[in-house]
């Protein structure tokens, strides 16, 4: 069973920075892809970045330029910094892990629970 420890989250002044840490733990064979999604009150979960194991990264548009996806395959660990924070930042920011082969699961997406990201004055 894998499990995703997420870290970094908290409150910060508009125009600041924060970085998300994600840890996949278990035994793990391979993740195929990394990314964060985040979800707002009162709208759906979106994608904010994401990264494959090749490298290959991908933003939502509204954060381009300002905030930047890193993975460490060896580690399977993947990191956001966020940058130029503004208040429509705000939401509840998940990690999830796609395609994972581990001991019990052959293609398995798993999710963490959650941290929350504030941006206020």
């Amino acid at each position: 069973q894998l499990q995703l420890v997420e870290s970094g989250g908290g409150l910060v002044q508009p125009g600041g920075s924060l970085r998300l840490s994600c840890a996949a733990s278990g035994t793990i064979f391979s993740i195929y892809a990394m990314g964060w999604y985040r979800q707002a009150p009162g709208k759906q979960r979106e994608l904010v970045a994401r990264i494959t194991s090749g490298g290959v990264t991908n933003y939502a548009y509204s954060v381009k330029g300002r905030f930047t996806i890193s993975g460490d395959n060896t580690k399977n660990t993947v990191n956001l910094q966020m940058n130029s924070l503004k208040p429509e930042d705000t939401a509840v920011y998940y990690c999830k892990a796609e395609r994972v082969r581990t001991t019990t699961t052959l293609n398995g997406d798993y999710w963490g629970q959650g941290t929350q990201v504030t941006v206020s004055p």
